[in-house]
């Protein structure tokens, strides 16, 4: 896919336009409050341009998974006053996203005014992306702008089909996102190292093959690494691991030594009996890891290496934590590892991009995350991006309107 083709609302005279903005409102409420706005404050800057350029600014977004019909705890009301408490002034909230609601809250709207929309899950026809409903949402604008990189990799009725029926653009979050990622994928600066963790080779395996071709040093930990080791023969005791999948771990290392790229196995291992906090825990070999025994942390070693690795690379990716982070002592290496990555970084040495919920975990126990050239929030659409794969909603705004 040539993304070059994205085009941005700079320079795009949105005087007294409808701008249908499609954003990512799904983020925590209890009890009718927002508990973490951070996802809402990352949206301000483009809705403040937007509004400031005189625009009539309309935001749709999905919250929670209804059942395409209204149920009142996915009601996007509370995240409508959240905005206006943000931005210091009123955001109107219409009842519907389509209809004689959206309509009319649509038409009130004076230039450089904001609203929010009701759940577009509440239509059965946002998650079919069904063209009536498209259609509907459509009416409501005079340009579309995605903003929401994390539903990129959904063809849904607000992020596929209505790029297809207005003037299409990306907003600057998602071009934030996209800029990211071409930077450590399509034209990084060399050598390239990619963290790839958790626990689970199955689940990454589109992401490995993909990664093989791309980068010049493939560091491999979690319980994935268990595999690895599996096929080199290596006992892990009763470490989380899937034979099933040793052969595919064999062909993925055969296929990285075909294409010059290094796959790093940790060297040692914290092991405990059990996966709990305090659990007693010790530091061996991983030639030597007990029958009894599990891996849950890559050891100091394994750190050192890694880190050596590091410095000797300029760009680095990041997804998936090296171990069972969330409980102590088992997330040490991860966060050695980050905060070395982090002071890399911060020395201008290392462009480094992180993403996949777990990683954002860890890296914020690290508490590093904001040392880090970017960390993508994305979850689902910065996997399938490490994967290869083509986004539906970025695809959309590049071929624009049939």
């Amino acid at each position: 896919m040539n993304l070059d083709g994205l085009k941005t609302t700079a320079g795009v005279d949105v005087r007294a336009k409808r701008v249908l903005v499609r954003a990512d409102l799904n983020v925590p409420v209890k009890a009718g409050k927002v508990t973490d706005a951070t996802r809402l404050e990352r949206l301000l800057p483009g809705l403040r341009d937007l509004a400031g350029r005189g625009a009539r600014v309309v935001v749709i977004s999905h919250f929670g998974r209804p059942k395409g019909a209204p149920e009142a705890e996915f009601s996007l009301k509370p995240v409508a006053d959240k905005l206006t408490e943000l931005l210091g002034r009123p955001v109107a909230f219409a009842s519907d996203c389509i209809g004689p609601a959206a309509e009319s809250a649509v038409a009130a709207l004076q230039p450089g005014q904001i609203a929010v929309l009701e759940n577009l899950r509440f239509h059965k026809g946002e998650e079919k992306n069904d063209p009536a409903f498209a259609q509907a949402l459509a009416r409501l604008g005079d340009i579309y702008v995605n903003d929401a990189f994390s539903t990129a990799h959904r063809a849904h009725a607000s992020t596929e089909a209505v790029a297809r029926l207005l003037p299409a653009y990306a907003g600057p979050l998602l071009m934030e996102e996209v800029d990211a990622l071409r930077r450590v994928l399509d034209r990084p600066e060399r050598p390239v190292a990619a963290i790839v963790g958790g626990a689970k080779v199955s689940t990454k395996i589109p992401v490995l093959t993909n990664l093989i071709a791309k980068v010049d040093k493939l560091i491999i930990g979690g319980g994935m690494a268990n595999t690895f080791f599996l096929a080199q023969g290596v006992n892990v005791g009763k470490s989380l691991a899937e034979p099933d999948f040793a052969d595919t771990a064999r062909e993925i290392m055969h296929a990285a030594k075909s294409r010059s790229c290094e796959v790093v196995l940790p060297a040692d291992a914290v092991v405990a009996a059990k996966l709990e906090a305090g659990a007693p825990a010790r530091i061996c070999p991983v030639l030597e890891v007990p029958a009894d025994q599990m891996i849950l942390d890559v050891g100091p070693k394994a750190v050192s290496h890694y880190s050596d690795v590091l410095s000797r690379c300029r760009t680095l990716l990041w997804n998936g934590p090296l171990g069972a982070f969330e409980i102590a002592p088992f997330g040490e290496g991860t966060f050695q590892l980050a905060r070395s990555a982090a002071a890399a970084t911060r020395a201008g040495r290392l462009t480094s991009v992180a993403g996949g919920g777990d990683t954002v975990a860890a890296l914020n126990a690290a508490g590093v995350t904001g040392q880090f050239t970017y960390v993508s929030t994305a979850g689902g659409a910065f996997l399938e991006w490490l994967e290869g794969r083509e986004l539906p909603g970025v695809a959309a705004l590049i071929r624009g309107p049939r």
